[in-house]
């Protein structure tokens, strides 16, 4: 792969000649989905490899990274091709479908080169470290028909359905408020979340969960009243942050992000008649048991829920939508809009936030 550092790249065009991809009369897919895995990340072999291997509806096919040694690595236990690059991979007429996990200031492009190879696209969270990229990998999504989505796990586990219903049944009453954490412990120092130009920081790592748990309980068209970030002298790194968001019917949010404490992972909606909280909330391991706590004045009641596979569901839940025809459904387009949104929110966080210098903590 090529240089990784943070490059204003636009999304490729066709050329006369090239191979055009996918489009939407193409034969549809019916059988499990045939994925190429862009990038060598921590995530991608301890969890979505292996995550992907035992998936009935995906069928994992190739892996390449910056280097064809480690990719072979990676790829070596599950009994796959390993790509002599990026380029290559993409290409593949086998692959329906491009998983990438590079670092993020990186995604927009390869994102984009696979869409224009007319693969379908699962990309780790966060989608693009902006706003404006976010869009243009949107619209190029759109043109194709093909399915974009940014790999947000918690999304697919059904604890969150658990509390829209109660939402939705008015059992916490009219909804005033919404709080949310995603906090881990320091890092190694070599991580490259702590490289600016390799989009790295608290607020694109773990502060975009609590952001996108924000418009996945209130909706769309959050604004951003305030925020303030924990920042490194040297280069103005975000190590954690808070941000005050409002929604259009004027519920009050409270989020919560950094890479400075003990781990925490939770949200908490709060009516005028009972609050619940969700613990464990973004990253619950496959084997975990949620407990949904209910508190109304003078009752307290647990609810106990069977444990999920959050991200065996996502890969499914990305399977079936390009099984069922590509990206053209209104499903779909929730998704797209949902990434764009979020990014708009990082973009109005950034404009408005206070910075902190965190002396003597480097």
């Amino acid at each position: 792969m090529p240089d990784q550092r943070a490059s204003q790249v636009q999304p490729p065009t066709e050329r006369a000649g090239q191979n055009p991809g996918r489009r939407l009369e193409d034969a549809p897919i019916t059988g499990p989905v045939r994925f190429g895995v862009l990038g060598t990340s921590s995530i991608a072999r301890r969890r979505v490899l292996p995550a992907m291997a035992a998936n009935e509806d995906v069928d994992l096919v190739s892996v390449a990274g910056r280097s064809h040694a480690k990719a072979q690595s990676f790829a070596h236990p599950f009994g796959v091709s390993a790509d002599a690059d990026a380029e290559a991979l993409i290409a593949r007429p086998d692959i329906d479908a491009v998983y990438i996990s590079t670092p993020t200031a990186t995604h927009p492009e390869w994102a984009a080169r696979a869409l224009v190879a007319g693969k379908h696209v699962l990309v780790e969270k966060p989608i693009a470290t902006t706003a404006d990229e976010a869009q243009k990998l949107v619209r190029l999504a759109e043109a194709r028909g093909l399915v974009l989505r940014e790999n947000f796990m918690f999304l697919h586990h059904p604890q969150h359905d658990t509390v829209r219903d109660m939402v939705a049944s008015g059992r916490l009453g009219h909804l005033r408020g919404f709080s949310s954490s995603f906090c881990i412990p320091p890092l190694p120092a070599s991580d490259i979340r702590y490289v600016p130009e390799l989009g790295g920081g608290a607020l694109l790592d773990v502060g975009v969960y609590p952001l996108r748990a924000a418009l996945s309980m209130l909706g769309p068209g959050l604004g951003v009243a305030g925020a303030a970030l924990r920042v490194r002298p040297s280069d103005g790194l975000d190590l954690s942050g808070e941000a005050l968001v409002y929604s259009p019917s004027g519920v009050l949010a409270s989020l919560t992000f950094g890479f400075e404490h003990a781990y925490g992972s939770r949200y908490a909606l709060w009516g005028s008649r009972a609050r619940v909280t969700v613990d464990r909330a973004f990253t619950p391991p496959a084997s975990y048991q949620p407990s949904v706590v209910l508190e109304e004045q003078d009752h307290e009641e647990t609810f106990r829920l069977p444990a999920a596979d959050q991200l065996a569901c996502c890969l499914s839940s990305f399977a079936a939508a390009v099984r069922a025809g590509g990206g053209a459904s209104p499903e779909e387009a929730t998704w797209r809009a949902g990434a764009v949104a979020t990014m708009e929110l990082v973009d109005a966080i950034r404009e408005r936030a206070v910075h902190v210098s965190v002396q003597g903590e480097e």
